[in-house]
Protein backbone atom coordinates (compact mmCIF):
# COMPACT_ATOMS: atom_id res chain seq x y z
CA UNK A 1 0.00 0.00 0.00
CA UNK A 2 1.77 3.28 -0.77
CA UNK A 3 2.52 5.52 2.18
CA UNK A 4 1.21 8.85 0.24
CA UNK A 5 -2.29 10.76 1.35
CA UNK A 6 -1.89 13.05 -1.40
CA UNK A 7 -4.82 11.93 -3.84
CA UNK A 8 -7.91 10.53 -2.60
CA UNK A 9 -6.96 7.42 -4.34
CA UNK A 10 -4.31 6.83 -2.06
CA UNK A 11 -6.61 7.55 0.73
CA UNK A 12 -9.27 5.01 -0.57
CA UNK A 13 -6.87 2.37 -0.96
CA UNK A 14 -5.80 2.93 2.73
CA UNK A 15 -8.69 2.41 4.13
CA UNK A 16 -9.72 -0.39 2.22
CA UNK A 17 -5.91 -2.08 3.30
CA UNK A 18 -7.63 -1.47 6.77
CA UNK A 19 -10.83 -2.79 6.85
CA UNK A 20 -9.84 -6.66 7.51
CA UNK A 21 -7.25 -5.91 10.36
CA UNK A 22 -10.07 -3.81 11.57
CA UNK A 23 -12.34 -6.53 11.33
CA UNK A 24 -9.71 -9.13 13.01
CA UNK A 25 -9.11 -6.72 15.83
CA UNK A 26 -12.55 -6.28 16.62
CA UNK A 27 -13.35 -9.83 17.06
CA UNK A 28 -10.32 -10.22 19.05
CA UNK A 29 -11.32 -7.68 20.97
CA UNK A 30 -15.40 -8.66 21.69
CA UNK A 31 -14.32 -11.44 24.08
CA UNK A 32 -12.88 -8.73 26.02
CA UNK A 33 -15.57 -6.39 25.97
CA UNK A 34 -17.97 -9.45 27.55
CA UNK A 35 -16.41 -8.95 30.75
CA UNK A 36 -15.99 -5.40 31.24
CA UNK A 37 -19.24 -4.40 32.65
CA UNK A 38 -19.92 -8.12 34.75
CA UNK A 39 -16.27 -8.88 35.94
CA UNK A 40 -16.03 -6.29 38.79
CA UNK A 41 -19.99 -6.94 39.42
CA UNK A 42 -19.03 -10.64 39.74
CA UNK A 43 -15.92 -10.17 41.91
CA UNK A 44 -18.13 -7.86 44.15
CA UNK A 45 -21.95 -9.95 44.39
CA UNK A 46 -20.43 -13.51 43.95
CA UNK A 47 -17.10 -13.68 45.65
CA UNK A 48 -17.74 -10.86 48.00
CA UNK A 49 -15.30 -8.79 47.34
CA UNK A 50 -14.06 -4.43 47.64
CA UNK A 51 -13.23 -2.08 45.27
CA UNK A 52 -9.88 -2.94 45.91
CA UNK A 53 -9.41 -6.08 45.11
CA UNK A 54 -11.87 -5.41 42.20
CA UNK A 55 -9.35 -2.81 41.16
CA UNK A 56 -6.37 -5.44 41.52
CA UNK A 57 -7.85 -8.10 39.03
CA UNK A 58 -8.73 -5.88 36.52
CA UNK A 59 -5.51 -4.20 36.73
CA UNK A 60 -4.00 -7.60 36.51
CA UNK A 61 -4.77 -7.56 32.70
CA UNK A 62 -2.89 -4.62 31.77
CA UNK A 63 0.44 -5.26 33.99
CA UNK A 64 0.48 -8.63 32.17
CA UNK A 65 0.05 -6.45 28.45
CA UNK A 66 2.92 -4.44 29.99
CA UNK A 67 5.01 -7.32 30.29
CA UNK A 68 4.48 -8.38 27.10
CA UNK A 69 4.39 -5.14 25.01
CA UNK A 70 8.03 -5.35 23.65
CA UNK A 71 8.24 -8.59 22.86
CA UNK A 72 4.74 -8.41 20.77
CA UNK A 73 6.47 -5.15 19.18
CA UNK A 74 9.44 -7.14 18.59
CA UNK A 75 7.83 -10.41 17.29
CA UNK A 76 5.66 -7.99 15.03
CA UNK A 77 8.81 -6.23 13.36
CA UNK A 78 10.47 -9.53 12.78
CA UNK A 79 7.99 -11.91 11.55
CA UNK A 80 4.87 -9.69 10.69
CA UNK A 81 1.89 -8.31 12.30
CA UNK A 82 -0.15 -10.90 11.18
CA UNK A 83 1.44 -13.51 12.79
CA UNK A 84 1.65 -11.26 16.06
CA UNK A 85 -2.43 -11.43 16.00
CA UNK A 86 -2.75 -15.28 15.74
CA UNK A 87 -0.56 -15.21 18.50
CA UNK A 88 -2.95 -13.36 20.38
CA UNK A 89 -6.09 -15.54 19.46
CA UNK A 90 -4.82 -18.26 21.06
CA UNK A 91 -4.13 -16.89 24.09
CA UNK A 92 -7.13 -15.34 24.39
CA UNK A 93 -8.95 -19.01 23.97
CA UNK A 94 -6.30 -19.92 26.85
CA UNK A 95 -7.31 -17.34 29.16
CA UNK A 96 -11.47 -18.70 28.39
CA UNK A 97 -10.33 -21.93 29.74
CA UNK A 98 -9.08 -20.27 33.19
CA UNK A 99 -12.24 -18.55 33.30
CA UNK A 100 -14.02 -21.76 33.40
CA UNK A 101 -11.91 -23.55 35.82
CA UNK A 102 -12.52 -20.69 38.24
CA UNK A 103 -16.02 -21.47 38.51
CA UNK A 104 -15.28 -24.72 39.97
CA UNK A 105 -13.59 -22.91 42.78
CA UNK A 106 -16.88 -20.40 43.52
CA UNK A 107 -16.89 -22.41 46.91
CA UNK A 108 -13.52 -20.93 47.94
CA UNK A 109 -13.52 -17.16 46.76
CA UNK A 110 -10.01 -16.41 46.85
CA UNK A 111 -8.70 -19.38 44.96
CA UNK A 112 -11.71 -18.42 42.16
CA UNK A 113 -10.76 -14.69 42.08
CA UNK A 114 -7.00 -16.23 42.06
CA UNK A 115 -7.85 -17.88 38.86
CA UNK A 116 -9.55 -14.93 37.54
CA UNK A 117 -6.78 -12.84 38.46
CA UNK A 118 -4.48 -15.50 35.85
CA UNK A 119 -7.76 -15.49 33.01
CA UNK A 120 -7.13 -11.57 33.43
CA UNK A 121 -3.27 -11.85 32.66
CA UNK A 122 -3.31 -14.06 30.34
CA UNK A 123 -6.17 -12.45 28.35
CA UNK A 124 -3.37 -9.12 29.23
CA UNK A 125 -1.01 -10.73 26.61
CA UNK A 126 -3.25 -11.52 24.54
CA UNK A 127 -4.87 -8.06 24.11
CA UNK A 128 -0.73 -7.10 23.64
CA UNK A 129 -0.29 -9.47 20.48
CA UNK A 130 -3.54 -8.70 18.78
CA UNK A 131 -3.52 -4.73 19.06
CA UNK A 132 0.61 -4.28 18.62
CA UNK A 133 0.52 -6.54 16.14
CA UNK A 134 -3.03 -5.31 14.55
CA UNK A 135 -1.35 -1.87 14.20
CA UNK A 136 2.14 -2.80 12.70
CA UNK A 137 0.14 -4.73 10.44
CA UNK A 138 -1.83 -1.95 9.45
CA UNK A 139 1.10 0.28 9.46
CA UNK A 140 2.79 -1.72 6.98
CA UNK A 141 0.14 -1.69 4.71
CA UNK A 142 -0.47 2.11 5.16
CA UNK A 143 2.92 3.50 5.39
CA UNK A 144 4.22 5.96 8.01
CA UNK A 145 2.80 9.15 6.77
CA UNK A 146 -0.66 7.48 7.59
CA UNK A 147 0.03 6.26 10.68
CA UNK A 148 -2.06 8.39 13.07
CA UNK A 149 -5.07 7.54 11.21
CA UNK A 150 -3.88 3.48 11.16
CA UNK A 151 -3.74 3.90 15.07
CA UNK A 152 -7.12 5.92 15.54
CA UNK A 153 -8.85 3.18 13.18
CA UNK A 154 -7.55 -0.08 14.48
CA UNK A 155 -8.23 1.67 18.18
CA UNK A 156 -11.37 2.81 16.95
CA UNK A 157 -12.19 -1.69 16.27
CA UNK A 158 -11.24 -2.11 19.79
CA UNK A 159 -13.73 0.15 21.10
CA UNK A 160 -16.12 -0.52 18.62
CA UNK A 161 -15.75 -4.27 20.20
CA UNK A 162 -15.61 -2.99 23.71
CA UNK A 163 -18.90 -1.32 23.15
CA UNK A 164 -21.02 -3.70 21.58
CA UNK A 165 -19.50 -6.16 23.99
CA UNK A 166 -20.51 -4.48 26.91
CA UNK A 167 -24.08 -4.85 26.31
CA UNK A 168 -24.29 -8.49 24.87
CA UNK A 169 -21.64 -9.09 28.07
CA UNK A 170 -24.42 -8.17 30.48
CA UNK A 171 -27.29 -10.06 28.47
CA UNK A 172 -25.14 -12.93 28.53
CA UNK A 173 -24.51 -12.54 32.52
CA UNK A 174 -28.27 -12.47 33.55
CA UNK A 175 -29.07 -14.90 31.19
CA UNK A 176 -26.45 -17.59 32.39
CA UNK A 177 -24.30 -16.17 34.89
CA UNK A 178 -20.62 -15.96 34.55
CA UNK A 179 -20.38 -19.41 33.11
CA UNK A 180 -21.46 -18.24 29.69
CA UNK A 181 -18.84 -15.32 29.54
CA UNK A 182 -16.39 -17.39 30.35
CA UNK A 183 -17.52 -19.82 27.48
CA UNK A 184 -17.49 -17.29 24.77
CA UNK A 185 -14.21 -15.54 26.24
CA UNK A 186 -13.10 -19.49 25.12
CA UNK A 187 -14.89 -19.71 21.78
CA UNK A 188 -14.79 -16.63 20.11
CA UNK A 189 -11.12 -16.35 19.77
CA UNK A 190 -10.96 -19.53 18.30
CA UNK A 191 -13.74 -18.96 15.35
CA UNK A 192 -11.87 -15.59 15.18
CA UNK A 193 -8.27 -17.09 14.70
CA UNK A 194 -9.82 -19.46 11.52
CA UNK A 195 -11.41 -15.69 9.86
CA UNK A 196 -7.96 -14.41 9.86
CA UNK A 197 -5.65 -17.33 9.09
CA UNK A 198 -6.59 -16.42 5.22
CA UNK A 199 -6.59 -12.41 5.64
CA UNK A 200 -3.64 -10.98 3.69
CA UNK A 201 -0.48 -10.46 5.61
CA UNK A 202 2.13 -8.12 5.15
CA UNK A 203 5.91 -9.12 4.79
CA UNK A 204 8.46 -7.90 8.07
CA UNK A 205 9.94 -4.57 6.95
CA UNK A 206 13.28 -4.81 5.62
CA UNK A 207 15.95 -2.92 4.15
CA UNK A 208 16.02 -0.66 6.94
CA UNK A 209 18.63 -1.58 10.44
CA UNK A 210 15.86 -1.58 13.15
CA UNK A 211 17.04 0.99 15.75
CA UNK A 212 17.78 0.26 19.12
CA UNK A 213 15.57 -0.45 21.94
CA UNK A 214 17.22 2.97 23.58
CA UNK A 215 16.82 4.71 20.90
CA UNK A 216 13.20 3.88 19.94
CA UNK A 217 12.47 4.55 24.14
CA UNK A 218 13.79 7.80 23.61
CA UNK A 219 11.77 8.51 20.86
CA UNK A 220 8.56 7.48 22.76
CA UNK A 221 8.93 8.29 26.61
CA UNK A 222 8.03 11.68 26.37
CA UNK A 223 4.96 11.31 24.24
CA UNK A 224 4.32 7.94 26.69
CA UNK A 225 3.96 9.83 29.55
CA UNK A 226 2.15 12.37 28.17
CA UNK A 227 -0.64 9.38 26.80
CA UNK A 228 -0.31 7.75 30.49
CA UNK A 229 -1.87 10.33 32.16
CA UNK A 230 -4.38 11.08 30.10
CA UNK A 231 -5.63 7.29 29.95
CA UNK A 232 -6.16 7.16 33.96
CA UNK A 233 -9.62 8.47 32.69
CA UNK A 234 -10.03 5.37 30.69
CA UNK A 235 -9.48 3.43 33.55
CA UNK A 236 -11.70 4.96 35.85
CA UNK A 237 -14.44 4.20 33.14
CA UNK A 238 -13.31 0.44 32.40
CA UNK A 239 -13.16 -0.39 36.36
CA UNK A 240 -14.98 1.72 38.05
CA UNK A 241 -18.11 3.51 36.19
CA UNK A 242 -20.35 0.44 36.33
CA UNK A 243 -20.05 0.20 40.29
CA UNK A 244 -21.07 4.21 40.52
CA UNK A 245 -23.72 3.37 38.83
CA UNK A 246 -24.85 -0.01 40.71
CA UNK A 247 -24.00 1.71 43.96
CA UNK A 248 -26.55 4.87 42.94
CA UNK A 249 -29.08 2.12 41.71
CA UNK A 250 -28.82 3.31 38.00
CA UNK A 251 -29.86 1.13 35.04
CA UNK A 252 -28.15 0.05 32.73
CA UNK A 253 -24.94 -0.30 34.44
CA UNK A 254 -23.25 -0.90 30.79
CA UNK A 255 -24.54 2.28 29.55
CA UNK A 256 -21.74 4.67 30.98
CA UNK A 257 -18.65 3.04 29.46
CA UNK A 258 -20.56 1.94 25.51
CA UNK A 259 -21.98 5.96 25.78
CA UNK A 260 -17.50 6.54 25.92
CA UNK A 261 -16.84 3.78 23.84
CA UNK A 262 -19.81 4.89 21.50
CA UNK A 263 -18.25 9.18 21.19
CA UNK A 264 -14.71 7.76 20.85
CA UNK A 265 -15.52 5.18 17.94
CA UNK A 266 -17.75 8.38 16.03
CA UNK A 267 -14.89 11.03 16.42
CA UNK A 268 -12.09 8.71 15.47
CA UNK A 269 -13.94 7.55 12.28
CA UNK A 270 -14.88 11.46 11.65
CA UNK A 271 -11.50 13.19 12.58
CA UNK A 272 -8.86 9.95 13.19
CA UNK A 273 -7.31 11.94 9.96
CA UNK A 274 -6.53 15.11 12.17
CA UNK A 275 -3.20 13.97 13.81
CA UNK A 276 -1.51 13.50 10.49
CA UNK A 277 -3.01 16.64 8.89
CA UNK A 278 -2.43 19.07 11.63
CA UNK A 279 0.22 17.15 13.98
CA UNK A 280 -0.30 14.85 16.72
CA UNK A 281 0.78 16.81 19.65
CA UNK A 282 -1.64 19.63 18.36
CA UNK A 283 -4.74 17.93 18.30
CA UNK A 284 -3.72 16.35 21.72
CA UNK A 285 -3.40 18.98 23.44
CA UNK A 286 -6.71 20.73 22.50
CA UNK A 287 -8.68 16.88 23.19
CA UNK A 288 -7.34 15.94 26.34
CA UNK A 289 -8.96 19.23 27.95
CA UNK A 290 -12.51 17.60 26.44
CA UNK A 291 -11.47 14.70 27.78
CA UNK A 292 -10.86 16.31 31.25
CA UNK A 293 -14.52 18.23 30.85
CA UNK A 294 -16.23 14.50 30.43
CA UNK A 295 -14.53 13.21 33.79
CA UNK A 296 -15.35 16.54 35.83
CA UNK A 297 -18.81 16.10 34.87
CA UNK A 298 -19.08 12.71 36.24
CA UNK A 299 -17.53 13.32 39.39
CA UNK A 300 -20.28 16.25 39.87
CA UNK A 301 -23.53 14.26 38.56
CA UNK A 302 -26.19 13.90 40.56
CA UNK A 303 -28.44 11.79 38.03
CA UNK A 304 -27.27 8.99 35.64
CA UNK A 305 -28.04 10.70 32.30
CA UNK A 306 -25.54 13.61 33.52
CA UNK A 307 -22.96 11.20 34.33
CA UNK A 308 -23.47 9.26 30.72
CA UNK A 309 -23.04 12.95 29.02
CA UNK A 310 -20.20 12.95 31.31
CA UNK A 311 -18.62 9.77 29.97
CA UNK A 312 -19.64 10.24 26.08
CA UNK A 313 -17.77 13.81 26.49
CA UNK A 314 -14.18 12.24 28.03
CA UNK A 315 -14.67 9.42 25.35
CA UNK A 316 -14.84 12.17 22.39
CA UNK A 317 -11.75 13.80 24.40
CA UNK A 318 -9.72 10.73 24.52
CA UNK A 319 -10.57 9.37 20.75
CA UNK A 320 -7.41 11.64 19.99
CA UNK A 321 -5.58 12.28 22.10
CA UNK A 322 -3.93 8.18 22.09
CA UNK A 323 -3.76 8.15 18.42
CA UNK A 324 -2.15 11.66 18.39
CA UNK A 325 0.14 11.31 20.80
CA UNK A 326 0.83 8.07 19.02
CA UNK A 327 1.58 10.04 16.00
CA UNK A 328 4.45 11.74 17.18
CA UNK A 329 5.97 8.83 18.91
CA UNK A 330 6.30 7.05 15.58
CA UNK A 331 6.59 9.67 13.33
CA UNK A 332 10.46 10.03 13.41
CA UNK A 333 11.30 5.93 13.22
CA UNK A 334 12.21 3.84 10.10
CA UNK A 335 9.05 1.15 9.55
CA UNK A 336 11.42 -1.60 10.54
CA UNK A 337 11.26 -0.34 14.45
CA UNK A 338 7.16 0.80 14.32
CA UNK A 339 6.20 -2.36 16.18
CA UNK A 340 8.70 -2.07 18.97
CA UNK A 341 7.80 1.67 18.90
CA UNK A 342 4.09 0.80 19.31
CA UNK A 343 4.84 -1.86 21.66
CA UNK A 344 6.59 0.86 23.75
CA UNK A 345 4.46 3.54 23.82
CA UNK A 346 1.23 1.09 24.79
CA UNK A 347 3.59 0.17 27.92
CA UNK A 348 2.93 3.43 29.34
CA UNK A 349 -0.92 3.24 28.44
CA UNK A 350 -0.79 -0.71 30.76
CA UNK A 351 1.64 1.74 33.42
CA UNK A 352 -1.38 3.58 33.68
CA UNK A 353 -3.45 1.20 34.13
CA UNK A 354 -2.30 -1.63 35.69
CA UNK A 355 -0.92 0.15 38.46
CA UNK A 356 -3.60 2.75 38.45
CA UNK A 357 -6.65 1.15 38.76
CA UNK A 358 -5.53 -0.85 42.31
CA UNK A 359 -4.79 3.08 43.26
CA UNK A 360 -7.92 4.37 41.88
CA UNK A 361 -9.75 1.28 44.24
CA UNK A 362 -8.08 3.06 47.55
CA UNK A 363 -9.41 6.56 46.40
CA UNK A 364 -12.90 4.78 45.93
CA UNK A 365 -12.65 2.55 49.33
CA UNK A 366 -11.50 5.77 51.46
CA UNK A 367 -13.16 8.78 49.69
CA UNK A 368 -16.09 7.46 47.65
CA UNK A 369 -16.37 6.07 44.16
CA UNK A 370 -17.26 9.52 42.68
CA UNK A 371 -14.26 10.60 43.66
CA UNK A 372 -12.02 8.50 41.25
CA UNK A 373 -13.39 10.87 38.46
CA UNK A 374 -12.12 14.19 40.16
CA UNK A 375 -8.52 12.16 40.49
CA UNK A 376 -8.19 11.09 36.64
CA UNK A 377 -9.68 14.67 35.89
CA UNK A 378 -6.58 16.39 37.56
CA UNK A 379 -4.54 13.65 35.95
CA UNK A 380 -4.96 15.39 32.17
CA UNK A 381 -3.09 18.55 33.59
CA UNK A 382 0.33 16.98 33.12
CA UNK A 383 -0.95 15.50 29.82
CA UNK A 384 -1.68 18.60 28.66
CA UNK A 385 1.30 20.36 29.50
CA UNK A 386 3.54 17.83 27.91
CA UNK A 387 1.35 18.22 24.54
CA UNK A 388 1.70 21.66 24.43
CA UNK A 389 5.36 21.08 24.89
CA UNK A 390 5.77 18.57 22.28
CA UNK A 391 3.87 20.90 19.46
CA UNK A 392 5.76 23.60 20.28
CA UNK A 393 8.28 21.73 20.25
CA UNK A 394 7.17 20.24 15.97
CA UNK A 395 6.37 23.58 15.58
CA UNK A 396 9.26 25.07 16.24
CA UNK A 397 11.46 22.39 13.82
CA UNK A 398 8.70 23.38 11.03
CA UNK A 399 9.74 26.81 11.75
CA UNK A 400 6.53 27.90 12.22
Amino acid sequence: MMASIDTSADRSGTTAGLLPIMAAVFAGFLLIGLALPVLPLHLHQELGFGPFAVGLVTGSQFVASLLSRIGAGNYADGRGGKRAVVIGLVAAALAGLIYLGSLALLDRPIASATALFAGRAVLGAAESFIITGGVAWGLALAGGRNSGKVIAWVGTAMFAALAIGAPIGSALYTAGGFAAIALATFVLPLATLLATLPMRGANAAGGTARQSWMSVAQAVWLPGVAAAFSSLGYGAILSFAALLFAERGWQPVWLPFTAYAASLIVARLCFGHLPDRLGGARVATIFVVVEAAGLLLIWLAAEPMLAVVGAGLAGLGYSLVYPGLGAEAVSHLPSSSRGLAMGLYTVFLDLALGFGSPALGLVAASAGLQFVFLAVAAAALPAFAIALMLGRKASGARGL
